[in-house]
């Protein structure tokens, strides 16, 4: 089955209305493999305000925080995600494997039944 045929994501929902969902999860890895929260929006087409923000609400989800700021300097400035940040990103990462993975085979009949462009109806 191709990727592009179907596609299902995993949001979380919380009952105080907070969501957790693959937009998130793919800042915090940007964060983690580029060091920045700027670099990590530019990787994902967003502004740095935006990625600033999104990363703001994100540790503020939780009682600790995902990601640490360092400010600039002689060594530069930076983020990176704390041990929490780290642990959310692995299981955001597993949840969305277990999902693809349970349903994958109900995706892949689904894709089949798709009618092409030029059938009529």
């Amino acid at each position: 089955m191709s990727d592009k045929a179907v596609k299902a994501t995993l949001r979380i929902d919380f009952a105080n209305g907070i969501r957790l969902g693959p937009g998130k999860a793919e800042l915090l890895a940007r964060v983690s493999e580029h060091g920045s929260i700027s670099a990590a929006g530019a990787a994902m087409g967003m502004s740095y305000r935006r990625a600033w923000l999104l990363i703001d609400e994100i540790n503020r989800m939780f009682r600790e925080p995902s990601v640490i700021t360092r400010h600039g300097g002689k060594a530069g400035g930076g983020a990176e995600l704390t041990a929490f940040g780290a642990d959310l990103l692995a299981r955001c990462q597993r949840m969305e494997a277990a999902a693809r993975a349970a349903i994958n085979s109900d995706l892949a009949y689904l894709a089949g039944m798709l009618s092409s462009p030029d059938e009529t109806r």
